[in-house]
């Protein structure tokens, strides 16, 4: 009887939820300035587990099962701090303090013209040369349980990068047992600003080093409308139907169906998807689908839910083989897909968009969720 008791509390423990939800702390190498890059593991009971690191707040690492069971990091990226210091490519970052792309590096604010790095062409990209996903963030917070969970810290002072104000940033990882990672953004800020925060995950669903790359990803946007853009990436203004266009994807499409169709000029241009989505015309209360994504050989996939109104969806039209990532793999073009839910591109400079604007008293909140799932059949 005693032995039968032992062994029934053996199998208790083992299936015991309290084994799942660990966050779990750890240190990813040294700045170049000698501060230790602190990271922390977010694991469930049900195979998947991320690193997010303080540099940039970022996601290091992802793993999730395949139909088959077998586990796989599907974020593309480096194994060690020096990548991420030498040629960060945004992998993962959390990016601002304006996301996106702003024409010149220029803005207006209450009568007063503001200017911020260019760093991609002759615009400003991501908050400019220094923007969050460059800086190391501070780990405030750190959860295990049924929901586990870090919280970081980053305080811009007045005038970093250019931008007004001084804005203090979180950024909170959560994973819990439905396999879903949770992304909220909130932001405040002591004078008028500008703020337009997102994550850069480089998604690539058939696992880092698949020969098969993120081309075969089949995806839904939901959205019946996308911002085009000019020669350098930055929105005309206008909105522009995606009925009979190599953007409409209502309907389920394999990316590299359409994704060299230069037929259209707005592919030319990005060298392949680089564009806003039109989701919705204002920030709203609760999360809406902003995007469906699958791996049809592997079976992983995710739905992309946010309270944003954009969805900027970027193809790796630039990836260019001189990038070594994990497991000392050469990254070229489409071997990821980014989809940042966010407000529109170069928003400070387009009033029929809606406004990025900030002021002393209010929050900013981004909150984005992966459903990450396995397709089975």
């Amino acid at each position: 009887m005693r032995s039968l008791i032992i062994a029934a509390l053996v199998s208790t423990m083992l299936a015991s939820p309290a084994l799942a939800g660990e966050a779990k702390r750890s240190t990813f190498g040294k700045t170049g300035d000698g501060h230790a890059v602190a990271a922390v593991t977010l694991t469930n009971g049900r195979g998947v587990s991320t690193r997010i690191i303080a540099l940039g707040a970022a996601i290091q690492s992802l793993t999730m099962p395949d139909k088959a069971g077998k586990t796989a990091d599907v974020q593309v990226g480096y194994d060690t701090i020096d990548g991420y210091l030498t040629k960060p490519e945004f992998f993962g970052a959390t990016v601002g303090r304006v996301a996106n792309r702003i024409a010149k590096g220029r803005f207006k604010l209450d009568g007063k013209t503001y200017t911020t790095p260019i760093n991609n062409g002759p615009n400003s990209l991501h908050g400019g040369t220094k923007g969050f996903d460059k800086v190391l963030w501070d780990v405030v917070d750190v959860k295990s349980g049924p929901v586990a969970s870090v919280t970081l810290r980053y305080v811009s002072p007045d005038g970093d990068m250019g931008y007004p104000g001084t804005l203090t940033t979180t950024a909170t990882y959560s994973l819990d047992e439905k396999n879903q990672l949770t992304i909220e953004y909130r932001a405040t800020t002591d004078k008028p600003t500008v703020v337009n925060i997102s994550n850069h995950a480089y998604w690539n669903l058939a696992g880092v080093g698949s020969p098969r790359g993120a081309m075969g990803h089949v995806v839904t946007i939901p959205a019946d409308r996308y911002t085009p853009t000019d020669a350098t990436s930055i929105p005309l203004g206008q909105h522009k139907s995606v009925a009979g266009t190599v953007f409409d994807f209502r309907t389920p499409h394999a990316i590299g169906d359409r994704v060299r169709d230069a037929r259209d000029v707005q592919i030319a241009y990005g060298r392949g998807y680089d564009h806003n989505w039109v989701i919705g015309n204002a920030v709203t209360p609760t999360q809406h689908l902003m995007a469906r994504v699958v791996e049809p050989v592997s079976g992983r996939g995710f739905e992309l839910w946010s309270n944003q109104p954009g969805l900027q969806f970027y193809s790796g039209n630039f990836f260019d083989g001189t990038i070594v990532g994990k497991g000392g793999q050469i990254y070229r073009m489409g071997d990821a897909i980014v989809m940042e839910p966010q407000l529109f591109p170069d928003s400070p400079n387009q009033p029929n968009f809606p406004s990025v604007k900030l002021l002393p008293g209010q929050t900013y909140r981004n909150t984005m969720t992966y459903r990450l799932f396995v397709e089975k059949r």
